[in-house]
């Protein structure tokens, strides 16, 4: 079996701010943006990686849950539990300090964990975790 990722969906609550964080801080390409307003769908990824993207979405547009679930969704986004992606990056240091000038919420400044990987963290606008992993 040939199985590859393609998309993974993170939430927005702002998708100029998501926009302008993915884009202009992380330094990926727009490859697409449908809606209007806050109902958007943004698309983004590494440029050197076209068949693997971040689908960035208004998850209050989802016809299939109740008001309940969307309040708990928003209340999870505001405290940075509700969404995680890891990336990886062979200059982890200078990609810290990239998010640092752009002023990204640092959770974690790039550290050796215990299991074996030299890590950071941080949020996006919308209270999504990245975790940043040094290949090596």
């Amino acid at each position: 079996m040939d199985i590859t990722i393609y998309e993974t969906f993170l939430p927005h609550d702002s998708p100029d701010a998501s926009l302008a964080f993915y884009r202009d801080i992380l330094g990926f390409e727009v490859r697409n943006d449908v809606g209007q307003g806050t109902m958007r769908w943004i698309t983004v990824g590494p440029a050197n990686q076209p068949g693997t993207s971040i689908v960035l979405y208004p998850p209050a547009a989802n016809p299939g849950i109740t008001d309940d679930e969307r309040r708990a969704i928003a209340e999870m986004m505001a405290k940075g539990t509700y969404a995680i992606i890891n990336l990886a990056t062979a200059d982890l240091d200078g990609t810290f300090e990239r998010l640092q000038a752009g002023d990204a919420e640092v959770v974690q400044e790039p550290t050796e964990q215990p299991y074996g990987r030299r890590d950071c963290a941080v949020r996006d606008p919308a209270g999504n975790l990245i975790r940043i992993n040094e290949l090596r």
